[in-house]
Order: structure tokens, then sequence, then C-alpha cells
């Protein structure tokens, strides 16, 4: 059966505005002041380790950090989202063409869960699957991984659907195809260096692309 397995940040949802402000109150609590439009860098990437490589934090006051950020973002970040234009009406396509549709996701389960019950869309999902709350399970590769062994469909059958360079990696990593949308965070240059097999410039483009 062909199965589709779609990120939600940037590729389903619109989270921007939510993930930048609780990063920008979660840094400002470490007296870091940091302009919005300079933190691009975290839409993709755990937060975690994003906190590590960008500002140079050790382990242990990343998580410190991070747990700062997760307060904010539970409280007002989640709801500071919107579900793209098109996303919907993609969605009840493939379902009605019983094509099997699944998540992989860094952000952690229990919000990706809240935010697809949010926009009413969960019902169209078989398998959700998220990173934890200790960062022990947060490889978009292992991510994609667990997916596919949980789908128990074939390689070959299976299409990541992101807007990263980690959505278009972990895919490779696991022998399946990708399809990189530039609606999302990323950019043509990111995906073609990190070898999409396909480009959707718009939503809609994904349900012609996916039947390779």
């Amino acid at each position: 059966m062909k199965t589709i397995l779609f990120d939600l940040d940037g590729t389903l949802t619109d989270s921007k505005e939510g993930i930048l402000k609780s990063i920008q109150y979660a840094l400002s609590c470490y007296g870091i002041e940091e302009d919005e439009n300079n933190l691009g860098m975290f839409l993709g990437p755990p937060a975690h380790l994003a906190f590590q490589e960008f500002y140079g934090f050790s382990e242990e006051k990343s998580f410190e950090i991070t747990n700062v950020f997760r307060k904010r973002y539970s409280e007002k970040g989640i709801y500071e989202n919107r579900i793209y234009d098109g996303v919907k009406e993609l969605l009840e396509k493939f379902y009605n063409d019983c094509i099997k549709l699944c998540v992989a996701t860094s952000k952690p389960q229990i919000y990706t869960e809240k935010i697809l019950e949010s926009f009413e869309i969960r019902k169209y999902f078989d398998i959700v699957v998220g990173s934890d709350l200790e960062g022990k399970f947060c490889d978009k590769s292992d991510i994609i991984a667990k997916v596919i062994e949980l789908s128990g469909e074939d390689k070959n059958d299976c299409v990541m659907v992101g807007d990263r360079k980690y959505d278009i990696i972990g895919a490779k990593e696991n022998g399946i195809k990708s399809i990189a949308v530039l609606y999302g965070y990323g950019n043509r240059e990111e995906f073609v260096l990190s070898g999409a097999d396909f480009i959707a410039e718009k939503v809609e483009n994904i349900y012609e692309l996916a039947f390779f």
C-alpha cells in the first residue's frame, strides 16, 4: 500500500510564530536578547540540539533552557500556529484514495497529538510518531524508521514529505523516496544539496508527486 509520511512543522502547519517567540523568550531568560528574524535555524532540528549548536550551551544547560522554551510553547506557542491552505483538502483526497498517511516529526509526541487534534486532522493519520521529551528519541532518521516499522509496508511504497534537509536525509538513510516542499522553511538549494527526489512548490503538487 502506498504510504506517505508527513513532517509537521513547515509541512502541514505553519508553526513559525509560536516556535520563534518561545525560543526568543527562553533566550531572554538567559540574558540573550535576539530578534525573531535571526532564529530560523531553530525551525527543523530538536530545540536542545539547536541551543547547543548555535549558542554553545552545554548538554545540561541546553535541556534546562529547552524546558523554559517548552513551558512558554505549551502555554502559548502551540496556539500561535495555522494549518497551510490546501492541507485538509490534500489529506482528504489521499484518505479517500485509501492511502496510508503517517506523521514523522521531531516535535515531541505530546505536542504533535494536540496540534493535529486542534486542526481536526488527526483522523486522517494511521500512525503518528514524534520525539520524546528527554531527547533520547529525536533523530529524524530514527523517527522515520519507527514509522516504517509500525506501518509494516514495503519501503518502495513509502515516501517522506518534508520542508527541511533533515526530512530528506532521514528518508535517504531509510531507503525511501522524499518530496521536499518549498512553501515551508527550507529552500531549493538545501533540497538539491540533500538529494531530494522531488520538489513540490505548492501543497497541491504533493498529490501528483506522491505517485512516482
